[in-house]
């Protein structure tokens, strides 16, 4: 059983960028990190951290709480797994856990499929 669990809003963000970036199946084909702050310093509220392409379109924003990460969707998820390290708000996925990562990245996909 893993004891450490990733838990650093930064570090979550860092995580996703580079499952966003790597995967390069379906609609996730077109996805691209951009204007990326890398010094970007965690708030409670939600820092900026990067915005998400597909196609040279705005697909959704990233920010980072001392504790989450926030994928900031501009059209509600389609699906969002039950888990207990993933909660919703709206269009706002946000991502408790860097175990998380791949879950968040699948309700991008299949938001992005329709």
């Amino acid at each position: 059983m893993v004891k450490d669990r990733i838990a650093d809003g930064r570090r979550i963000g860092q995580l996703l960028a580079s499952e966003l970036t790597g995967l390069q199946r379906g609609p996730l084909s077109e996805v691209s990190v951009v204007d990326a702050d890398r010094d970007v310093d965690p708030t409670p509220e939600g820092a900026f951290a990067y915005r998400v392409t597909a196609a040279d379109t705005e697909v959704a924003v990233v920010e980072v709480t001392p504790e989450t990460a926030r994928l900031v969707l501009s059209e509600g998820p389609v699906l969002v797994p039950e888990r207990d390290d993933i909660t919703t708000d709206g269009a706002t996925v946000v991502v408790h856990s860097g175990a998380a990562v791949k879950a968040a990245v699948d309700v991008l996909e299949q938001t992005l499929s329709g």
